[in-house]
């Protein structure tokens, strides 16, 4: 806990993020900061993904078990095949559906932190539509983490979790549903939650 201190809120253009302003938060994550950030499906909360103690602090936050790890983000699939195996078919698959509301559940590399990995040694990857997110992830240079803030503005937001959060990006309002996760393992597609990505072509 950091006392009881409200975080400051960064207003981000989502059209047009302004490069300046994703340095700051890149900054803050760099510095082993929690940030909430919009995604094309709801706020989430997240941090660097190398940052083990940024993703403690977000289980016990979430009240979640460590055997459920978060999935987390990347920007583009080149950087989903550093964290992930990635075969031809789950390549073809992802290429025709990212950037989207989906998360693609794969086999994780050696370069996923084993806090990361469940025990199946699999990773829950997203690269959301959303260009504020694609824009932090790619000036970090790293994925972040991924997991719903549970709240649709950057000031419930800040209520809920002010004391957790180093810094609030809004960039606007957003209508929360939860991105479909799609199983890749062995190129048998598997549909684990039907949400706001179309999933008839696993059927």
């Amino acid at each position: 806990m950091k006392g009881n201190k409200k975080p400051p809120i960064l207003i981000i253009n989502p059209q047009n993020p302004q490069q300046r302003l994703i340095r700051r938060v890149c900054e803050v994550l760099a510095q082993g900061g929690i940030i909430a950030y919009p995604t094309d499906t709801f706020y989430g909360i997240g941090c660097d993904l190398y940052n083990k103690k940024g993703i403690q602090m977000i289980y016990r936050l979430k009240n979640r078990p460590l055997k459920k790890p978060f999935s987390f983000v990347c920007d583009s699939l080149k950087e989903i095949s550093r964290y992930a195996k990635v075969s031809n078919y789950a390549y073809k698959t992802m290429k025709r559906l990212l950037p989207g509301p989906y998360t693609f559940v794969l086999e994780g590399t050696r370069l996923v932190p084993k806090i990361m990995l469940t025990k199946r040694k699999t990773v829950g990857i997203r690269v959301p539509d959303n260009k504020i997110c694609l824009a932090i992830v790619k000036t970090l240079g790293r994925p972040i983490i991924s997991t719903s803030a549970g709240h649709d503005d950057p000031e419930s937001i800040r209520e809920a979790y002010g004391n957790y959060l180093d810094l609030v990006v809004d960039g606007g309002p957003l209508f929360p549903s939860p991105s479909s996760v799609i199983s890749l393992i062995d190129d048998e597609p598997v549909i684990i939650r039907e949400g706001k990505g179309d999933v008839s072509m696993f059927r």
